[in-house]
């Protein structure tokens, strides 16, 4: 017998359907039920590896891991990966298949769809409940033609949707009415009831909004959720977060450069969680600040098109200074490879086609192949003989003399990365490394010596996505919503 599913849809992109799927899922697992998440089309360049093979959106494995089972492509069949403004790169179950222009994706995606709904159906044959995330808004009527994330998807399956909104953003009232006067009626018709999300305050002062969006929409309220302070604990989905998250004053400074397809930034998020810590992310336009104990070149979706932006924004000078005068580098996978003296994309497989002069910290060079490496990975540091665990999602292959001095040693014996300059450079293809409490710690301690942390960013993890569904618990009628599902 398949499995029951459900979908939530948003009013908008970033109203919180990710996480909001995460904390139904742990509730699903904590009353027995055997429960997956699933969303057909996703655009980011976060990525996750599948320890069966392949790729799928961070957010999807953090779904996974809040259901407590292992993540699959079939939670993410088709993934977008932006390579610029107008062109994509598709992972199609978990391997990418070729680079498209927006304008022709669109024209064409709904050929896609015959492959979402054989990976939901796989799905739904491992499990009980399969919770479904939406993309963007359904409201987006202009793209409804061949639509296979929201209300196209839905139809094909006849799964019910609850409509999430956003009123911390505003106009949450009218971003529910309208969403319901602008569908089509056998659209509207999918959807059973809405929650509203991210409230602040007392939730009773809502109480008129909610009886007017009811009797506007026929759809009755399941929940308002107020704004829970776990969310920010979690992995985000999307980069817009990063400008939310700058601005802190603690004491050790990591500086992040905000690339313009920067991807995996949540590697970052094990250094954000510690309370002495200030991880800034540097927007264009600003230089990266003198006082930084630390700067990371996190990883990118195109490294030719960022390192080109570094040096727009003057950043090369800002980081070779910094080095200069004692701060720590870590380039993680593309970060790792502009720290080298050349990269060459002749096909470009990683974006845009060319070459060009890294940082030149590290002597090598990385040439872009049309193979990519996703993986997950166990490791050992090289000085400190640290144990790590990790993720590889790369195009590109480096070489030369800095490799000589590899950063770790993975378990299937391949060295990775290089170090320099005593340990203050590190570069490595390893996603993942700062969410190593040990590693974390020591590589703090060298940053400012004698301090020690105490925390368990695993732990911390699970505790976070916890405290998220016991608030999901109080606020949402999780007996409706879980009877809805079919």
């Amino acid at each position: 017998m398949a499995a029951r599913a459900i979908m939530l849809q948003g009013t908008g992109s970033d109203v919180g359907k990710s996480l909001l799927v995460a904390g139904l899922c742990r509730i699903a697992k904590r009353r027995g039920i055997k429960v997956a998440p699933f969303k057909s089309q996703n655009m980011s360049n976060n990525a996750a590896a599948c320890s069966s093979g392949g790729e799928i959106g961070r957010a999807q494995a953090l779904q996974a891991r809040a259901a407590g089972i292992e993540p699959t492509t079939d939670m993410n069949p088709v993934l977008l990966k932006p390579e610029g403004d107008r062109r994509s790169q598709i992972v199609l179950n978990g391997r990418p298949v070729r680079s498209e222009e927006a304008a022709h994706y669109m024209r064409h995606r709904a050929k896609l769809l015959p492959h979402v709904l054989n990976a939901f159906e796989r799905l739904r044959a491992s499990c009980d409940l399969v919770i479904v995330e939406g993309a963007g808004s359904p409201a987006e009527v202009n793209l409804r033609k061949g639509d296979i994330a929201n209300m196209g998807f839905a139809r094909a399956v006849d799964i019910p949707v609850v409509l999430v909104g956003d009123i911390d953003r505003g106009g949450v009232i009218a971003a529910v009415v309208g969403t319901s006067a602008v569908l089509d009626p056998e659209d509207a018709a999918m959807i059973e009831g809405f929650a509203i999300n991210r409230f602040r305050g007392d939730p009773a002062l809502f109480d008129d909004g909610v009886t007017f969006t009811e009797l506007k929409t026929g759809w009755p309220c399941l929940g308002v959720v107020p704004w829970l302070p776990c969310a920010a604990r979690l992995p985000a989905e999307d980069a817009v977060v990063l400008e939310r998250r700058a601005g802190m004053k603690n004491d050790i400074v990591i500086a992040v450069p905000m690339l313009s397809r920067i991807s995996n930034f949540d590697d970052l998020d094990p250094l954000r969680a510690e309370e002495d810590v200030d991880v800034r992310f540097i927007p264009p336009g600003a230089p990266i600040p003198r006082d930084a104990d630390a700067i990371i070149l996190s990883g990118t979706k195109s490294t030719l098109t960022d390192l080109a932006m570094l040096r727009e924004q003057g950043w090369d000078h800002d980081i070779i200074a910094g080095v200069r005068t004692g701060a720590h580098l870590v380039g993680i996978c593309g970060g790792f490879q502009m720290l080298g003296t050349r990269i060459n994309d002749p096909g470009g497989v990683d974006g845009i086609a060319g070459s060009a002069k890294g940082l030149g910290l590290l002597r090598m060079t990385t040439l872009m192949t049309g193979e990519k490496t996703v993986r997950p990975m166990r490791a050992v540091t090289v000085q400190e003989r640290i144990a790590l665990t990790g993720y590889e999602i790369h195009t590109g292959r480096s070489d030369g003399p800095a490799l000589a001095q590899p950063f770790c040693m993975l378990e299937d014996g391949v060295p990775d990365g290089a170090v320099a300059k005593g340990g203050r450079i590190i570069g490595t293809y390893l996603h993942g490394v700062f969410a190593n409490d040990a590693f974390r710690g020591d590589w703090l301690g060298g940053l400012r010596g004698g301090r020690a942390s105490l925390l368990d960013y695993e732990e911390g993890v699970e505790a976070a996505l916890d405290e998220l569904a016991d608030g999901l618990e109080e606020a949402l009628d999780i007996d409706a919503i879980m009877a809805m599902a079919r």
